[in-house]
């Protein structure tokens, strides 16, 4: 194990956790196929060390973002299934085909784009491409306009080799949103108009969709937050296991009493004798600032709430009901552990778990347990 010593606060990620939820949520789906979501550096988990344990649990294909993102995750996977859901921008076609990229086409102009890109080159096989249908997010995707035209221009498709038809759901997270449905009834309109046939597979569903039941699965599914551990249930047990714990160090204990303040602003009064603890976290690591005086931390299973407002290194929590001697700096407080997950610290700072998890800062020690770790 590297030395913690230097470090103030510590991140342990369970790449064998991440497996486990990936294996379940494989194992959910009835389609054919399960791909993982590691945009965004993994959601901020190290797509470096996260990528290669599910490569080895068996998933051969990967979404990213963007195109930057996809050529690094090239370099890590040779062999994958690599494709990139911001699709082409213009100018960059080349770099999709030279890293064996599969761009996720938006809209009618990336598709004439695409295939004017093909024309002017030469292949041995023609590179894919996916097409992104929109049901109803009002994102990227054609919309239904675009896809009525496409539906009476089939021209328009010819030369392309469609690797996938995808969409994606607002509101998955909601089992009994009626939403949900009418999103599904209208991806069939649209792959029923444009009535392109396989070997083209059909995504449609994410973490969360998975849990909504065959109707939605199709041939891929596009799971992402669920394999860090953020529930795709809400107002439900979360199905997952838990990925990361994040614990920091005690610098100084010291004794208070009324009318003293703490911290800058003096927004917390202490109203009573007791201690306050300062540990070594603060938003230039990603923790909240709007955690101040309301997010909490853990010495075992004594929760310590945080008093007074985050600030850029700091925190100061209030210790008062925690045995001397675990008060002493070096003392680890977990921050997101078993007591105080992640989706629980999103809810006290008003935010959600994805943001949370992207935010993670550069200045912990990173410590990888499992997977190839």
């Amino acid at each position: 194990m590297t030395d913690s010593k230097p470090f103030g606060t510590i991140l342990t990620i369970d790449l064998d956790a991440i497996v486990e939820n990936y294996t379940l949520l494989r194992g959910t789906f009835t389609g054919s196929d399960c791909a993982s979501v590691v945009k965004a550096n993994a959601y901020g988990l190290g797509v470096d060390k996260v990528v290669p344990a599910l490569a080895a649990a068996g998933c051969t294909t990967f979404f990213v973002a963007h195109l930057n993102e996809g050529i690094n995750l090239r370099r890590i996977l040779p062999d994958a299934a690599i494709h990139i859901l911001n699709g082409p921008t213009p100018g960059s076609e080349s770099y999709f085909t030279e890293n064996q990229l599969t761009p996720v086409l938006n809209s009618l102009f990336h598709i004439a784009a695409w295939k004017n890109f093909l024309s002017t080159q030469t292949f041995s096989e023609t590179p894919p491409a996916d097409i992104h249908l929109d049901s109803g997010m009002l994102r990227l995707g054609l919309p239904p306009n675009e896809v009525k035209t496409l539906a009476q221009k089939p021209g328009r498709l010819e030369g392309l080799r469609v690797d996938t038809l995808i969409s994606h759901l607002a509101c998955a997270t909601e089992l009994e949103n009626p939403l949900n449905a009418q999103h599904l009834e209208s991806f069939k309109a649209e792959l029923n108009d444009l009535r392109i046939t396989a070997p083209t597979k059909v995504s449609f569903c994410g973490s969360s969709a998975i849990f909504l039941g065959p109707d939605y699965h199709f041939d891929l599914a596009r799971p992402g937050a669920a394999l860090y551990g953020i529930n795709p249930l809400s107002g439900r047990p979360n199905p997952m296991r838990q990925v990361l714990r994040l614990q920091s160090k005690i610098l100084q204990v010291r004794d208070v009493d009324t009318p003293q303040t703490v911290g800058y602003g003096a927004t917390h009064r202490i109203t009573q004798s007791g201690k306050i603890a300062t540990a070594a976290v603060g938003y230039a690591d990603g923790f909240f600032r709007s955690l101040s005086n309301c997010g909490c931390g853990y010495i075992g299973d004594i929760r310590v709430p945080i008093v007074g407002r985050v600030s850029m290194d700091l925190i100061t929590l209030d210790v008062t009901d925690v045995p001397d001697h675990l008060l002493h700096p070096g003392t680890l407080i977990d921050l997101i552990g078993p007591n105080y997950d992640l989706d629980a610290v999103a809810e006290d700072a008003d935010t959600i778990g994805y943001e949370v998890l992207t935010a993670l800062g550069s200045r912990y020690q990173r410590i990888y347990n499992g997977g190839n770790g």
